[in-house]
């Protein structure tokens, strides 16, 4: 199996919790594989807080989708999570690589392929967390490479606040909120959008207001062909290329 060619022009392409249309999403391996591919412009990744205050990467709330055992990952110990062995695409377990990376390690591999960031903070958190995580990113000099972005907009909220310059996207499914271009003003955040959704007046109007588009997850040739011609910023994707 490769990756979906598309002929992406100028949107830059994440790939989705790493290339995760070849490799265990949000493993080293899925890091790897996106950043040894030239066109993928970041990776993406979800970040949890451990009931110990540690800091992984992680999409679910739950392992149950992805490592067989129901440990619920912000109830659960560093150690814990680290001790699972997660299943692989066929479902099977067996690789001693796929299990559940911290942040750190996350950023070492994007960083040493020198890749950008797109780091998802999953749950609202409390103020002293996002600012650890905005301060990890940093004290790995690698802040200045990474976009943040949520669903939770406290989150991004309290990140505005903590970091005035960071680029920051707003996570959105389902349906446009009221208020999203006046949170988008407002804020400073460029727009993260479920794929369903996007449109081309919503292109326009958050362009012409100077943020930019996310589109996610597109995995389809066809739609992203679609993506690229509407002019989106970027296209989020598990096997796009």
């Amino acid at each position: 199996m490769n990756t979906v060619k598309l002929d992406s022009k100028n949107v830059r392409m994440i790939a989705h919790r790493g290339l995760s249309g070849l490799e265990k999403e949000n493993t080293l391996p899925a890091f790897v594989a996106a950043c040894n591919r030239e066109k993928y412009f970041g990776v993406e990744t979800d970040v949890h807080v451990t009931a110990d205050g540690h800091y992984v990467v992680f999409h679910d709330d739950t392992t149950a989708r992805v490592g067989i055992d129901d440990l619920c990952v912000e109830k659960s110990s560093f150690e814990t999570l680290r001790k699972l062995r997660l299943t692989d695409l066929d479902g099977k377990r067996g690789r001693a690589d796929l299990v559940i990376p911290t942040l750190e390690e996350y950023i070492g591999v994007v960083k040493k392929y020198e890749k950008v960031c797109i780091c998802e903070l999953k749950n609202p958190m409390p103020v002293e967390h996002v600012r650890a995580i905005a301060d990890i990113f940093a004290a790995n000099d690698y802040l200045g490479n990474t976009v943040f972005i949520s669903f939770a907009l406290e989150n991004l909220i309290l990140l505005r606040e903590y970091l005035p310059e960071q680029p920051i996207q707003y996570l959105i499914t389902r349906q446009i909120p009221d208020d999203l271009c006046e949170t988008l003003n407002k804020y400073n955040f460029g727009l993260d959008i479920d794929r369903r959704i996007i449109t081309q007046e919503i292109v326009d109007r958050v362009h012409a207001d100077g943020h930019e588009v996310n589109v996610w997850t597109v995995n389809e040739l066809e739609e992203g062909e679609k993506l690229v011609a509407m002019g989106v910023d970027y296209i989020t994707t598990n096997i796009l290329e």
